[in-house]
């Protein structure tokens, strides 16, 4: 019996054969989701938009698996320039209104290729 899950959702994949997200038991971690515009199958032209799609991304990976949002506790974010990471906060606070609530977050600062202006990945705890 396989333990480890591969999750896969569609509208969003990596070039390379890694899966969106792994579930072992309770346990996700996802690869790196960032703002694939499913209708070209590029990261989408603004910032603001890749914002957009990637938190989109992260709600269909989390249903995917089973889970919600509500079970993320930790969420890295990289971008070129850190700067910019106000752009990040509508669809954060969008998917935690919730201070009391929220996960971590973690900003960093990284060379992105093809387009892309913001990327995270993130970790979450799983109904058993």
């Amino acid at each position: 019996m396989t333990r480890r899950q591969s999750i896969y959702i569609e509208g969003f994949g990596h070039k390379n054969p890694i899966p969106a997200a792994c579930r072992l038991g309770n346990i996700l971690t996802s690869g790196i989701v960032y703002g694939l515009d499913p209708a070209t199958g590029k990261p989408a032209e603004t910032l603001e938009e890749q914002c957009t799609w990637m938190f989109r991304h992260i709600r269909a990976i989390m249903a995917a698996a089973g889970g919600s949002t509500d079970d993320i506790v930790k969420v890295t974010i990289w971008m070129p320039d850190r700067n910019q990471r106000a752009a990040v906060n509508p669809g954060w606070l969008e998917m935690f209104p919730d201070p009391a609530t929220r996960p971590a977050r973690q900003a960093m600062t990284a060379e992105l290729g093809s387009g892309m202006l913001v990327q995270c990945d993130f970790l979450a705890v799983m109904p058993s």
